[in-house]
């Protein structure tokens, strides 16, 4: 909103054209969401903490974890306004793109929020059913993937990375594509937020890729270049994914070990969906596996878990899963997991932004 007000005034000062520009307004958007999460991180810390919203430890979880009880959660409500206070003033508010990752944004933070505050202030340990949250984030992804599917400047081609003549068509299956995209990078991030700052900097990693995805997207001239999909109304998401970017690393701030604060379903949640959005308005849904790679490697790890314990009648391949915890076990400090893992999506970043030559 702050940018369509400057531009009221661009034709009478012309050192107000910096504004027009994307990259310009995508580090305003980092900056403002960092300085929003640094300037009331202390503040919701505190309130959460009066209103004895602490983190629920599962039993069967590290012992180590034990001391971590009670500590603030939902922290996402201090993320999510910051990204949407900085996305909605920096970027272009008549794109239709940018509402649909807000909604998403949005939509999963409210699900999010209703297993938290279950949970923590009506002191249900189990939150939403599994079945009722998973039943939710596909209604929301629907309506998204309904959106993008008609969406004029979208078509439901699929961009292969190192495969620039393959461009496999799905048509009315990008519609069930789309829905699991989002969900999925949802809840991969969701399991990965299981140690101090283990979630928030691989997904602020993420969304910095995706910050070069959504630019070079929304110019056409790199983009034919680039033999990548031109989306002309994409460049603004790097706004948003900016913002993800500052809101995220004000939040690590706090998160960082030993945490002051934990995101919650309500960060984790939102965070993913809005990850997967960023990858299908890009038209880099492939690519995302390889930038997310971190988040589908914990994936993973629970879904072998739980199938080889039920087909061996018992018997586990990891000590524990999510991975992390794996690890933990092992006898690595959970710092050394946390930053290891940081290096790892580091690289993966890296790789992901390497195979836009690589075509």
């Amino acid at each position: 909103m702050i940018y369509k007000l400057i531009m009221l005034f661009q034709a009478d000062v012309t050192w107000l054209n910096v504004f027009r520009y994307i990259t310009f307004r995508t580090i305003l958007a980092t900056l403002t969401a960092l300085c929003i999460s640094f300037l009331f991180g202390p503040w919701v810390i505190s309130r959460l903490r009066a209103l004895q919203i602490g983190q629920y430890i599962r039993e069967e979880g590290p012992a180590s974890h034990k001391p971590k009880a009670g500590t603030p959660t939902m922290g996402g409500c201090l993320i999510i306004p910051a990204i949407l206070a900085s996305s909605l003033a920096w970027s272009d508010p008549a794109n239709l793109l940018v509402w649909v990752v807000v909604f998403v944004l949005v939509s999963f933070g409210a699900i999010g929020f209703a297993d938290d505050y279950l949970k923590t202030v009506r002191k249900n340990n189990r939150g939403l059913s599994p079945s009722g949250k998973f039943s939710l984030q596909v209604c929301a992804a629907l309506i998204t993937a309904i959106v993008l599917y008609v969406y004029p400047g979208l078509d439901t081609r699929l961009s292969i990375p190192f495969l620039k003549n393959i461009t496999p068509d799905l048509g009315l299956f990008y519609i069930p594509f789309a829905v699991f995209v989002i969900v999925g990078a949802s809840n991969a991030v969701n399991l990965t937020d299981g140690l101090d700052g283990l979630a928030i900097g691989p997904t602020a990693i993420a969304f910095t890729a995706y910050v070069v995805f959504a630019y070079l997207a929304g110019h056409f001239k790199i983009a034919a270049y680039l033999q990548i999909p031109y989306v002309g109304a994409a460049g603004e998401i790097s706004v948003i994914c900016g913002a993800a970017v500052g809101a995220g690393l004000g939040f690590l701030w706090f998160n960082a070990y030993p945490a002051e604060i934990f995101m919650g379903d309500v960060g984790s949640l939102s965070l993913g969906a809005g990850l997967g959005a960023a990858a299908l308005v890009t038209k880099q849904e492939i690519v995302l596996v390889l930038v997310g790679g971190l988040f589908v490697f914990e994936a993973l790890s629970v879904i072998f878990q739980v199938g080889y314990f039920k087909l061996t009648g018992g018997h586990r391949i990891f000590r524990m899963a999510p991975i992390h915890h794996h690890f933990e076990l092992k006898g690595w400090p959970e710092p050394k997991v946390i930053v290891r893992f940081w290096i790892i999506s580091i690289i993966l970043a890296l790789m992901s932004i390497s195979t836009l030559k690589l075509r």
